[in-house]
């Protein structure tokens, strides 16, 4: 018998799995009382008939858009599914984010519903009830508590669900919307991605081609769902493959549910990444320099074994050695039974990421954007190059245009770099309600211009080298990347965010959030300095042996950048960058126009001087 073809509709993908893998565990939450209580693939499935009859009990049919503000949780994929099988748009929302901008979002898609996640979204959401005409209908999750529905428009998801009204699931085309994400804004008002069922679809199957997973996989949740690399990495993926996911509890939360959840994979950003690797490189320099030399010579011996050096005898015991006493108990905060994780959203630092591999955790990095699905590329067991993001998937196409982004080749064995543009199923249908801004962004054969610059080696690995709206040009003429500068800083950890700037400026300069809980641990710790040091964050900022602690840490993880890209001088900036004060995006990523505005005097006090501050690098004209 010829095997089943790949699901091209997300509704195809919820059918076939409830009725493959019923009896599975597909969602664990873990409850009050400490316990994780699972739900299973049949009960996922019922809940999602229960919600699309009441769904279609308010009038939700195809074609209209509902809205949702909630972070993950297993009522997210029951409404996300139940609007698939009514042919609905689902458009979600971070409940981090402004209500400004959900308002923004909810009027430009002309939500019919809107959907919140407790009595205090409901709250901040008033606003948007009051001004946006399009929403008749609206849904609160969690109503515990809630004292105020507001007005007769207002239901909860019990109601609906325990109505038992019923809707057949309609059968959606490939080509019909599934979707609409918002893109972050970093420099405007975000714009709506339509991402169809096929596109999705298509996504699912090039993923389980290169990372197959079976029954027994686990993974613990985190990455929002609000993000399409966690929705169709994680939820869409693993439901389609029968394995289960454990809903983290909170970003604070996520060492704590690893070691509980003990998963099998994991999805992943940097971030995570960065934090094991700044506690783990605190707890070595802690110990006797027996072990520091130790867990150094190690770290040198499996970057030769990963570059296919076989390993003498006493090379093989010191790797060990290194294992028992420091790597095993890495692998144990990831909760001791990784088979592999899998990172995107940003780049690695190639530091960390051969750090993480010589624990014996593998890490297959990988390259995608809102409007492709997202994954175009990854890096997948026996096809993996630290450093890069892998190989296109199956059916997805890569070119470099080298006349986008400044492209150029360094060498005569260099690979061009140049625009990364983007062919296959995954591509979006385009940016809802603008036609200009969707015909600008694809090439003349309709290849998706990604706006990322990067290079495709002989072995067809391709490797991201920056981002075209955020490089800019020194007075001398380099072109500089700032975010793979800034990751780079961002490894010490004295520095909990950093923005480099050089605009049009004869050098890079650096705004510096410091890591304040950390810098107050140093001033007490006896750092390398004599005397007490301030205890208030102003005026430890301003400490003059803390600003040379500042310079040897730019100096140290700055130490790979090329002459003309070196920080020349920074400022130290107490407030955090948060979504909160709208300098940052619900997915992490720095607004630099907000910065470059909010820091505008401090960033031209830095040029003031021509003369270079002590204890600077410097820096080639």
């Amino acid at each position: 018998m010829a095997p089943p073809s790949p699901p091209t509709t997300l509704v195809e993908i919820f059918q076939q799995s409830v009725e493959r893998y019923a009896s599975r565990d597909l969602f664990g939450a873990k409850t009050a009382g400490g316990a994780w209580v699972w739900t299973t693939y049949a009960e996922f499935g019922d809940s999602v008939h229960r919600f699309r009859g009441g769904l279609a009990s308010l009038g939700i049919g195809p074609g209209d858009c509902v809205a949702i503000v909630s972070n993950n949780r297993v009522e997210w994929a029951v409404s996300a599914y139940a609007c698939y099988g009514l042919g609905a748009v689902f458009v979600p929302m971070y409940e981090a984010q402004s209500a400004a901008e959900w308002e923004y979002i909810v009027a430009d898609c002309e939500a019919k519903a809107l959907i919140v996640a407790n009595g205090a979204a409901l709250d901040k959401a008033r606003g948007v009830l009051a001004t946006v005409g399009s929403v008749q209908h609206v849904v609160v999750i969690d109503a515990g508590g809630l004292t105020d529905p507001g007005d007769s428009r207002t239901t909860t998801y019990a109601g609906l669900v325990d109505a038992g009204a019923t809707a057949p699931s309609i059968q959606p085309a490939p080509g019909d919307l599934a979707t609409l994400i918002y893109t972050s804004g970093t420099t405007a008002n975000p714009k709506g991605v339509m991402l169809t069922h096929g596109n999705i679809a298509s996504n699912v199957t090039a993923i389980h081609s290169v990372l197959r997973l079976d029954a027994s996989d686990r993974s613990l949740a985190f990455l929002p769902w609000a993000h399409v690399f966690g929705q169709t990495a994680e939820l869409h993926h693993l439901l389609s493959a029968g394995a289960s996911m454990a809903l983290c509890e909170g970003r604070d939360k996520i060492l704590d549910n690893l070691a509980e959840i003990r998963p099998t994979l994991l999805f992943s950003v940097p971030a995570v990444f960065n934090t094991i690797f700044a506690a783990v490189q605190k707890q070595v320099a802690s110990q006797p320099a027996v072990v520091r030399r130790l867990v150094a010579a190690a770290l040198d011996v499996a970057a030769r074994k990963r570059k296919g050096v076989v390993l003498r005898i006493h090379e093989r015991a010191m790797l060990g050695l290194a294992d028992r006493l420091v790597f095993a108990k890495v692998r144990a905060r990831f909760g001791g039974r990784l088979r592999y994780t899998s990172a995107g959203g940003a780049a690695l630092s190639r530091e960390v990421a051969e750090f993480i591999d010589a624990v014996g955790i593998r890490v297959f990095e990988g390259y995608g954007l809102t409007e492709t699905s997202p994954v175009v590329s990854t890096n997948y067991p026996g096809t993996r190059k630290i450093g890069t993001v892998g190989p296109p998937v199956p059916g997805v196409r890569v070119v470099i245009d080298p006349e986008g982004g400044h492209g150029s080749a360094t060498g005569p064995q260099s690979p061009v770099e140049g625009e990364i543009v983007v062919y296959g199923p995954n591509v979006m249908k385009g940016y809802f309600k603008h036609p200009a801004e969707t015909a600008a962004a694809f090439t003349a054969d309709g290849g998706f211009r990604t706006g990322d610059m990067g290079c495709i080696d002989a072995e067809g690995f391709l490797s991201i080298t920056g981002r075209i709206k955020e490089q800019y040009k020194l007075e001398n003429g380099k072109y500089v990347v700032p975010t793979a500068l800034e990751e780079q800083i961002k490894l010490s950890p004295f520095v909990a965010n950093v923005m480099v700037y050089g605009d049009n400026r004869p050098h890079n300069v650096a705004l510096i959030v410091a890591n304040v809980p950390a810098l107050r641990q140093w001033a007490g710790d006896g750092g390398g300095h004599t005397g007490a040091l301030p205890a208030e964050v102003d005026r430890l900022l301003a400490d003059d042996r803390v600003r040379a602690l500042f310079r040897r840490e730019i100096d140290k993880y700055g130490a790979g950048f090329k002459s003309f890209e070196a920080i020349r001088d920074f400022a130290l900036i107490a407030e955090a960058f948060t979504t909160d004060n709208g300098m940052l995006t619900p997915k992490m990523s720095l607004k630099r126009r907000k910065a470059i505005d909010k820091y505008k005097a401090e960033i031209d006090r830095l040029y003031a001087s021509n003369v270079r501050p002590s204890g600077a690098r410097a820096s080639a004209a």
